[in-house]
């Protein structure tokens, strides 16, 4: 096997195998078998990634040329085309893999594919909520690779976003009987208990205060998602003890945790002529967009961390730095200014992104321009206009050509 030597940075060599690349510092010796498999695990979530951003982009043609498109759910949007996300193809890069995560590849096919509608549902939120900063969550996939092999808080929030996104697309589909391996959450402890559920102050704030209720209908098995998202997300850095790797997975359970911890309970009445003699009521997850909202906040007040002297965990960068907790996310890398293109960083520079010449915010010009300016021009776009509802049941609309003021960095 010839290896091709590369340019590479901070003391790293690159050797390219076929399409998969594995990277190893300087003086580490690295087994064939051990090799195989980094290049399995690098291909299969650049695969993973790649049908994901495929998918998306699908359905923005799709929805320009005003093509159907199967409604999953309205607080997620569309659903990519069945064919891009075909398990299998997904799959394809695991023969070598062991654990929980080639059993799910192998066993589970339909998880999978939920599995997959699941990045593709975080990547999207991961876009609405960096839209307008300096790096705005791009799906290039060379890009995108650098950004993971690190550990800012941009790659924080991508592996956070990416896991909620995970347990949000498997729980729903358990709940809409899309998967033969669960059901919703009958749960059947009754008056003002949560059961075997962990108890949290926002579970305890949504409960009813007043009157009878009991734990009825069709709930969302949040349980099954998590323990899917786990086993799946995780399952390949159990056995490591790295500080990359510790990161990861604490960012991993944040996301998780900014679901199953932060579910709500909706009731319903029971009783004759309209009366509430009894409350059935059940879990519900919150909105994906309030998951993606608390990420956010979350990501502003990332701690940075170093390792510790034990080898197997992690402690603040500075004394005065409060301790994270498991809903924090976490880094051990700065972050590089994104104002310009850098392959050793995947920035991708900010020339020609569009910004606020009003605003002093991120997506001001004045930042997200890097002070280098900007320029101005008018455009025609097309927008709905004098919009009329016609018995029943329809929303007609007219097109108009509307001028707007455009501006661009430099």
């Amino acid at each position: 096997m010839t290896l091709r030597r590369e340019r590479s940075t901070d003391f790293l060599r690159e050797a390219r195998f076929g399409r998969s690349r594995v990277s190893w510092r300087i003086g580490t010796k690295v087994s064939p078998r051990r090799r195989r498999q980094l290049n399995d695990e690098n291909g299969f979530w650049e695969d993973l990634l790649g049908r994901a951003d495929r998918a998306a982009r699908y359905e923005d043609r799709a929805t320009r040329r005003k093509l159907y498109v199967e409604s999953w759910n309205a607080s997620i949007g569309t659903v990519g085309n069945q064919v891009v996300m075909d398990p299998m193809l997904i799959c394809k890069k695991t023969r070598r893999l062991k654990g929980k995560m080639a059993d799910i590849c192998r066993k589970e096919p339909s998880l999978l594919k939920e599995i997959a509608r699941g990045v593709q549902v975080g990547t999207k939120e991961c876009q609405y909520q960096f839209r307008n900063r300096r790096w705005n969550c791009t799906t290039m996939r060379r890009s995108l690779r650098k950004i993971l092999l690190r550990d800012t808080r941009e790659t924080g929030f991508v592996n956070a976003i990416t896991a909620a996104g995970v347990t949000y697309a498997v729980t729903r589909a358990c709940t809409m009987g899309h998967l033969v391996e669960c059901s919703c959450d009958k749960m059947t402890a009754k008056g003002n208990r949560l059961g075997k559920l962990t108890r949290t102050a926002e579970m305890e704030k949504s409960l009813p205060t007043e009157g009878d209720w009991e734990w009825g209908g069709c709930g969302d098995n949040v349980k099954f998602g998590f323990k899917k998202s786990r086993d799946f997300m995780d399952a390949p850095y159990r056995k490591r003890s790295d500080i990359k790797t510790l990161v990861k997975l604490h960012n991993n359970n944040a996301g998780r945790l900014a679901i199953r911890d932060f579910m709500s309970t909706e009731c319903k009445c029971h009783g004759l002529s309209g009366s509430c003699t009894v409350r059935t009521c059940w879990r519900k997850m919150p909105a994906f967009r309030d998951v993606g909202n608390r990420l956010k906040e979350s990501f502003d007040g990332a701690a940075k961390v170093i390792p510790s002297n034990d080898g197997h965990s992690f402690i603040t960068e500075g004394p005065t730095i409060k301790p994270p907790d498991r809903f924090d996310l976490i880094y051990s890398e700065d972050s590089p200014d994104f104002c310009k293109p850098n392959r050793k960083t995947g920035s991708l520079g900010t020339q020609g992104r569009r910004c606020n010449s009003t605003s002093q915010g991120v997506d001001g010009c004045e930042l997200l321009c890097c002070g280098r300016g900007y320029d101005t021009r008018v455009v025609k776009e097309k927008i709905s206009c004098e919009c009329r509802f016609r018995w029943c049941c329809e929303v007609t609309c007219n097109t108009c050509l509307v001028k707007k003021t455009v501006n661009t960095c430099r």
